[in-house]
């Protein structure tokens, strides 16, 4: 093959082949002539694959099966023929909402008779027997190929081809009116199209016996235009605006002062920034960006969630200091479960430590101490493209792509600069230029939900570099206690009493924890740091790798979403890993966790 990598062309007037790279099987879909386009479950799930020729039935149909021989001869070798999987649709009735009995849940396999595609014929049964959509899995039969089927004579002797594999896919996705289930539709494409890589990797066994090491390593090696213009479009639309200093007040320290000088009972007026966007006129962009033109579920589910995150946050931007953008807080974050409320209880219950004294840092010395960690991290290779800022308008330390935020007033333990720099650029900034170097933004800008993991990697840090003091945990404690009040009700003056009341803080200490919490009208965020913090504890616990996550900022659920990534080689390990990670003391404490120690007495 002259070419082995990315080819791509039309074929005739409705048709189009693509290859991703040199394979030994190649998808065919031709539809039927009359088959509506948006009803082919077939023909998605072709176009998902990453080796295929699509064309309609009709005028096309010499110029494509001459491109399919072609292929065929060109792909084939001695020992290892190509395996040609032709996709068509089952024809069925479609499904009745109004009828008790649902349309027949079957696919039918079709197979040659000469053996050589027996291990993937059975592969592709199991795969398909193994499908689950609503609570139903299909009845697939097996048949042989029909010798009225025009795959019979449509390739020529010199063709060193398999006999072909026919599957009709099943079409229970179809609406009697004429529409479709869209959930069902690409839940099936989805599936049916794992069970193509699924035959296709026991076929590759049984003629060479040396399969992949994953089955869906056979999936696409290369991003199409579509998904990388997609993913352009969707980090404009995330970068055209900043959630987190969009609702936080930029008057916090007067309003401490005013706060004190009314007697502590009066709750703050906070100023905001004004909004740099229109949310609904964002909204508008953001949905009109198609990800069905990707040919990659994977990435179209990824991108997505990430849709869905943004539009969450318009709307608590659209709704920021009114009744509504409590709720909406609630959707994106969650309530506060029960079994965080009660660990967090149990550390606000436990012996307060003794307040550490020592020399204390403000912000030029934080920043210049920023400025020398991101430069540890430069390689002549690899730059750590980072930098750091003091500014007038953020309290404490914050992280904006690839800046670090340090607020003026900022004012910290010389003790506690090692672990709060671990956190935030050893984290943070380090994800993020990681993220960078993935080819798609959308790996920088974060995934979907991707802050729980986040921050919980943050907490990590602190402890790993042994900073982690009670003090710091009491917040994060207190942080999730003040989260479920506000939750339930509760307005600013209530969560600052119960912060004195109850949990001895200080008046600043009480009034900058109210503050997070209940920043444009009650914002739930605060109570993932502990809860993140416990989820990698469990994850390190359980004896797997944090690798994955330092590759870009992802949740804890994308981790199959990244091993199949990593397997078909569309993002790389990590460029930079944390620096805490190799220092002795770092190792031993996490060889704690491994062995068991629980987290009282890691604390």
């Amino acid at each position: 093959m002259a070419n082995d990598g990315p080819r791509r062309r039309k074929v005739g007037e409705t048709g189009r082949m693509h290859l991703d790279r040199r394979l030994p099987f190649l998808v065919v879909h031709r539809r039927a002539a009359g088959e509506p386009l948006a009803h082919s479950l077939a023909r998605r799930v072709a176009l998902n694959s990453p080796a295929y020729i699509v064309w309609d039935e009709g005028p096309d149909d010499a110029r494509a099966l001459a491109l399919l021989d072609r292929l065929a001869v060109e792909l084939g070798e001695p020992n290892q023929p190509l395996l040609v999987l032709a996709i068509e649709d089952l024809q069925q009735s479609p499904e009745s909402e109004e009828s008790a009995e649902l349309t027949p849940f079957v696919a039918v396999v079709s197979s040659g008779e000469t053996g050589h595609d027996a291990h993937a014929t059975k592969a592709l049964v199991e795969a398909l027997e193994s499908v689950a959509i609503d609570l139903r899995s299909p009845r697939v039969v097996k048949q042989t190929l029909p010798p009225e089927h025009w795959l019979r004579g449509a390739l020529s002797d010199e063709a060193a081809v398999t006999v072909p594999l026919l599957v009709s896919l099943p079409r229970i996705h179809l609406r009697e009116d004429g529409g479709v289930y869209p959930q069902v539709a690409h839940e099936l494409a989805v599936a049916c199209g794992d069970a193509l890589l699924r035959a296709a990797c026991a076929y590759i066994e049984s003629t060479v016996g040396n399969p992949p090491a994953h089955y869906r390593s056979l999936g696409r090696r290369a991003y199409l235009k579509a998904a990388l213009r997609a993913d352009e479009k969707l980090a404009r639309i995330a970068g055209s605006f900043d959630f987190l200093l969009s609702v936080s007040p930029i008057n916090a320290t007067a309003a401490l002062e005013k706060f004190v000088a009314d007697g502590e009972e009066v709750a703050p007026d906070f100023r905001y920034r004004p909004l740099t966007i229109d949310p609904d006129t964002v909204k508008r962009r953001l949905y009109n960006l198609d990800f069905s033109r990707l040919e990659d579920p994977l990435l179209e589910r990824l991108f997505a969630a990430k849709r869905h995150e943004i539009d969450a946050q318009l709307t608590m931007l659209a709704t920021r200091n009114t009744p509504a953008f409590r709720p909406a807080s609630l959707f994106l974050y969650g309530a506060v479960p029960k079994t965080l409320l009660d660990d967090a209880r149990h550390v606000l219950a436990m012996a307060r430590g003794r307040r550490v004294g020592g020399e204390m840092v403000g912000a030029p010395v934080i920043a210049a101490a920023a400025r020398d960690l991101i430069g540890h991290y430069n390689r002549p290779d690899a730059p750590f493209d980072a930098a750091v800022e003091i500014r007038d308008d953020v309290s404490g330390l914050m992280v904006t792509g690839n800046k670090l935020l340090v607020g003026t007033e900022t004012s910290m333990l010389a003790s506690r600069l090692d672990a709060l720099l671990s956190h935030e650029v050893s984290t943070h900034l380090l994800t993020y230029i990681n993220g960078n170097a993935q080819g798609l933004s959308i790996f920088r800008t974060g995934l979907a939900k991707y802050e729980g993991i986040q921050e919980g990697l943050g907490v990590f840090a602190e402890w790993a570099v042994g900073g982690l003091t009670s003090t710091r945990i009491r917040l994060l404690a207190a942080r999730v206690v003040a989260v479920d009040a506000m939750q339930h009700g509760a307005e600013f003056m209530d969560t600052y009493r119960l912060l004195r009341r109850d949990h001895g803080y200080s008046i600043a200490g009480a009034f900058g924890l109210a503050t997070r919490v209940h920043r444009s009208g009650g914002l739930a965020k605060d109570a993932i740091y502990l809860e993140g913090f416990r989820a990698v504890i469990d994850h390190v616990a359980a004896g797997h790798t944090l690798t994955p996550f330092w590759l870009g900022k992802i949740a804890r659920t994308d981790l199959p979403a990244i091993e199949e990534l990593l397997q078909r080689g569309l993002v790389h390990a990590p460029r930079f890993l944390p620096a805490y990670l190799d220092r002795p003391d770092v190792q031993q404490r996490i060889r704690q966790i491994k062995a068991g120690v629980g987290l009282d007495r890691l604390l």
